[in-house]
């Protein structure tokens, strides 16, 4: 059998980081040829030497502020077809509302920003002032830049639905007025998009339970979104969650059954999340589905489980070869969380740990997401976020973590 094979595994320092961690890290990476940059919760950093040395961005003023300033999500992509870099940021409600910024590089490199941002508002007259967005997601195909996020009512704090909007890439390139295309879906949240896609997204969703509802959304003009309801094995979605570590230090504490990881190759495409232990699986695990997208029949569900620790946070991507390659978190037993990468080899998951925290965090959480994407243009390799927790408890001691690996002999 295949192994993985890190070809790079890198520390950001607190240098690197602006000393802006977060607890709830929430990294993502993009890379093309010696450019990398990678963002979290609340730092934004570049290399231009394949990730040996690094620069600070600082998310709350390399761009010009808007709304009550920057917030904290944030998502870095690269589209590979066209050399574009997007950086998604996500900004803190003022008058009870946001805005999230899209910021678009031309150059081939993750600089000199063009951006537009956008209201809850623009999507419906009913939130202008009222609503705000949060958990964003971005994916792109040929044509389309496709980014999605919830909305949530101000005061009272609610959800309220789910937003998913698309631009033209040929529009944002001229650097003019963006119309999006756009649906409101109020029945769902967290709409997870998937890696890979190039003339068709699919995304999904689920209610915490079976059916996982899978959404189609073509990337011609005059395409419109579809939906099947597909229903997998049976799973726990029922939170609390728990996995304690050693000392009886939890890390799942935050952490719910959203589909944190999709991708999309050929007519297949594939959802990941984190379902709750059960009778049969005695701790926290990630549930697998892949479906056909022709007949939207199963084509299998490839779990990742085991009986002695917990599995958690999953980000997914195909490589070239349709490879689906993974970036995830393991924990609970007898080790704290440990990032790790690896890649699914005829049904059979091939892993391989990046780095092992020294403790579990003070508050019992993690998460919310990492990222999973192909390297431009040795698109056999992977691109994956991480991060452990370093000496410390608190914010202060997260390292984040740049791993770039492929299939190995």
């Amino acid at each position: 059998m295949s192994s993985v094979n890190l070809v790079s595994n890198v520390a950001l320092s607190d240098t690197d980081s602006g000393t802006q961690t977060s607890t709830r890290c929430e990294p993502t990476v993009a890379a093309a040829f010696d450019e990398v940059y990678t963002t979290g919760n609340w730092f934004a950093s570049r290399s231009s030497d394949v990730g040996q040395t690094w620069a600070f961005v600082d998310p709350f003023t390399s761009l010009t502020p808007a709304a009550g300033g920057f917030c904290c999500d944030q998502v870095a992509l690269h589209q590979m077809g066209r050399n574009l870099w997007f950086w998604t940021l996500q900004y803190v409600a003022s008058g009870g509302t946001n805005v999230f910024r899209v910021a678009l590089s031309t150059n081939g490199k993750p600089e000199s920003w063009t951006y537009w941002d956008w209201a809850p508002g623009t999507f419906k007259a009913d939130w202008n002032g009222t609503a705000w967005f949060d958990y964003p997601d971005v994916a792109a195909t040929n044509n389309h830049l496709y980014i999605t996020y919830n909305v949530f009512n101000s005061n009272p704090q609610s959800f309220l639905a789910s937003v998913v909007m698309r631009f033209k890439l040929d529009d944002m390139i001229a650097k003019g007025n963006l119309v999006p295309q756009y649906y409101i879906v109020e029945d769902h949240g967290s709409l997870r998009l998937t890696q890979g896609a190039t003339t068709d997204m699919y995304f999904a969703s689920h209610n915490a339970q079976n059916p996982i509802r899978v959404y189609h959304w073509g990337d011609g003009d005059a395409d419109v979104m579809t939906w099947n309801d597909i229903t997998p094995a049976t799973w726990n979605g029922a939170t609390p969650y728990t996995s304690l570590g050693p000392g009886n230090a939890e890390w799942l504490g935050r952490v719910d059954p959203r589909i944190t990881g999709a991708w999309t190759t050929g007519n297949q495409a594939g959802f990941f999340w984190t379902a709750n232990s059960d009778a049969n699986r005695p701790q926290p695990y990630v549930k697998a589905l892949v479906v056909n997208t022709t007949d939207w029949s199963i084509v299998s569900e490839p779990d990742i489980w085991h009986t002695d620790f917990a599995w958690a946070y999953p980000a997914a991507c195909p490589n070239a070869n349709g490879v689906v390659g993974i970036s995830l978190f393991r924990g609970g037993g007898a080790t704290h969380p440990v990032h790790t990468v690896g890649f699914l080899d005829s049904g059979t998951w091939v892993m391989a740990s990046t780095a092992a925290s020294t403790d579990g965090p003070a508050n019992g959480f993690w998460g919310d997401y990492v990222s999973c994407q192909v390297h431009d243009p040795e698109q056999t390799d992977w691109v994956a976020s991480g991060y452990t927790l370093q000496g410390g408890t608190d914010r202060q001691a997260i390292e984040p973590r740049y791993v770039r690996f492929n299939v190995g002999p």
